[in-house]
């Protein structure tokens, strides 16, 4: 899969938390969970200014992490176009249509009566507004509480609203199993998040730093950007990384970039860190680190069993 690079990947993280606050179409915290299955049913439904009559039966996805999410509520038969990045669940209708660069025109031949997007880029959203297409904004997640309530809106939405409570409640219980016997440590484990072989990562103000942190690890990257100007993204350099000397390194970046614990290992001046001398480098799956759909379970639940390894 093609996949941008990590500076532009950070990039429309950044941007899509921006656009927690900015557009009128976007998911409503205001928006409670609608229950039972004679909800189902019930349209007229509304999340925030956007209204629709009656159930959508022609979904166009244009965001992986909304993807995942509408096939996880038992949307994914209404689904009938998705991005190009949209690789999971496998049978998801994958077009040529793009997230990243969303062209009205394009968008408008699916003839959708409900389009799900992750970012504004070139005023989208306006465009098909004028094209009278309904339009969901589900940017970037900050919070886990993000993901709920998207899943939440997107279950009301297109008329599951029992299956979206029922996704949130199995992810929250996950989580939950997850957490609750993590060892108490008298240091907490450190860690490197790789973004990309440009040694971009994530701080713990980041959604993929708040997974971690749920595991109870500390973010080596968080003093490179204490500002806050990298938006939660620093690019660190070797010597910053090997300074800090993390007990674990945990590699986004083995799809698009083929790092492994090999590569690592070979990386000049990296012998003695931690991670490396104990054979603590982990390789994660690309797409999962970097979406916040129903999946962030698998990525919590690999950082968990790496580091239950550690004697506390």
């Amino acid at each position: 899969m093609s996949r941008r690079t990590p500076r532009l990947f950070a990039a429309a993280l950044a941007v899509g938390a921006l656009l927690l606050g900015g557009c009128a179409e976007k998911t409503s915290n205001d928006t409670p969970a609608v229950g039972g299955s004679s909800a189902a049913a019930a349209f007229p439904v509304s999340v925030g200014k956007l209204t629709l009559d009656k159930r959508p039966e022609k979904i166009v996805s244009l965001s992986p992490s909304a993807t995942e999410m509408l096939f996880a509520i038992g949307a994914g038969k209404q689904v009938t176009a998705v991005d190009d990045n949209s690789n999971y669940p496998a049978e998801a209708p994958k077009s040529d249509l793009s997230g990243f660069q969303p062209n009205a025109e394009a968008i408008a031949g699916k003839s959708p009566d409900l389009v799900v997007l992750s970012n504004d880029t070139n005023k989208i959203v306006d465009q098909l507004t004028t094209l009278k297409i309904p339009v969901l904004l589900t940017p970037a997640a900050a919070t886990l509480d993000d993901t709920y309530q998207q899943l939440t809106d997107l279950g009301k939405l297109t008329g599951h609203p029992a299956e979206a409570d029922a996704v949130t409640k199995k992810m929250k219980d996950d989580i939950a199993a997850l957490t609750k016997d993590l060892p108490q440590r008298a240091k907490k484990l450190t860690y490197y998040h790789e973004l990309g072989p440009e040694l971009y990562s994530a701080t713990s103000k980041t959604f993929i730093g708040s997974i971690y942190a749920l595991a109870g690890l500390e973010n080596i990257a968080d003093p490179a950007d204490a500002d806050g100007k990298n938006g939660g993204y620093p690019q660190l350099s070797q010597e910053v990384i090997v300074k800090a000397n993390p007990d674990f390194v945990f590699l986004a970046d083995t799809k698009c970039c083929k790092q492994t614990p090999e590569t690592v290992k070979a990386r000049s001046g990296w012998a003695g860190v931690t991670a490396v001398k104990n054979n603590q480098i982990v390789g994660l799956d690309d797409d999962i680190a970097s979406r916040w759909g129903p999946r962030v379970v698998d990525l919590l639940k690999a950082i968990v069993d790496a580091t239950a390894k550690v004697p506390a």
